[in-house]
């Protein structure tokens, strides 16, 4: 079976507003639209945060319970996840059960095996747009409490949050790539005479 390669995957629930998302960060133009199963096929999209700061995000079609058994649109997706190094989980913040979104997504990765749960995933509360700094707090401390860790916070509409998710994003890329980020202190060695090939 073919599978996608990305350096990121997006994870999420259907309208978890994976494909704003994607749109907002790349070049790519997924169909985007207000009801579940607006994306119908993986989408690429590749962020350019830098010259030098380059890596690709696929948006993979929203999961549902029971996906690893073959609901909604089932394992034919999950696959994709496979190839991805590290994952971003999108939780939509104005659900009323972000934690539960959470726990649905984590135990369809599990359940479909292939070392999905064990990627490293950067868990993002999104659609903060639409949400007052109250309600914010209490989704934030909601999905901390079931994922763990302090969530970002996002909004592929607006793009609060969005720079510092990439950024996130991209240290990740660059550890499962074996690079090191340079010391701060690290100066760059020029070459005498200047560089030649």
């Amino acid at each position: 079976r073919l599978k996608l390669i990305a350096d990121i995957g997006l994870a999420g629930l259907p309208n978890a507003g994976k494909s704003t998302f994607l749109a907002a960060v790349s070049a790519a133009r997924p169909k985007i639209a207000d009801y579940p199963f607006t994306t119908l096929a993986p989408n690429l999209g590749v962020v350019d945060l830098s010259p030098s700061e380059r890596f690709v995000i696929a948006d993979i079609p929203g999961l549902i319970e029971g996906a690893s058994e073959g609901a909604g649109l089932g394992t034919r997706f999950l696959g994709h996840v496979e190839r991805s190094a590290s994952l971003i989980h999108l939780v939509d913040g104005t659900q009323e059960d972000v934690a539960g979104a959470y726990a649905i997504i984590r135990g369809e990765l599990e359940a479909y095996g292939a070392g999905l749960a064990d990627k490293t995933e950067i868990v993002a509360l999104n659609k903060i747009d639409a949400l007052t700094p109250e309600a914010r707090q209490e989704k934030a401390e909601a999905l901390q409490a079931a994922c763990g860790r302090a969530p970002l916070l996002v909004s592929g509409v607006s793009g609060e949050g969005v720079t510092e998710l990439l950024r996130a994003a991209w240290a990740e890329v660059r550890r499962t790539r074996g690079e090191t980020a340079p010391l701060e202190d690290e100066t760059p060695v020029e070459t005498p005479g200047g560089w030649t090939p």
